[in-house]
């Protein structure tokens, strides 16, 4: 079956029995705790992220050995850390403008 014509790539992955079951089995094998910070977890995710080049690969995309179960904060720093759209230093404040935070580095380093 090929997923790559899904709107995000692998989104009919997750549309399956295949993987409800086999997200369902992970929950339950992992006690639905986070495997980061021991909170309770809510997103199995992939370690290896989907992509165009593995969207079709079970070893990757039904492998338990590439599951994960983690907490929406967990989760979301994952993401962030691949996927971070700001420049290190730079946040948005309350207003959403673009700020710089000193952080007390030298940023003149060559």
């Amino acid at each position: 079956m090929n997923y790559i014509q899904s709107r995000r790539i692998g989104d009919k992955i997750y549309q399956t029995v295949a993987w409800r079951k086999l997200r369902q089995y992970y929950y339950g094998k992992v006690h639905g705790i986070c495997e980061r910070c021991g909170e309770p977890g809510n997103v199995v995710h992939h370690k290896i992220h989907i992509d165009e080049s593995n969207v079709n690969d079970p070893n990757i995309t039904m492998s338990e050995d590439n599951l994960e179960l983690l907490c929406h904060t967990c989760h979301n720093r994952e993401h962030k850390q691949v996927h971070e759209p700001l420049r290190e230093g730079f946040t948005f404040n309350a207003d959403g403008e673009l700020q710089y935070e000193d952080t007390g580095r030298d940023t003149n380093q060559h």
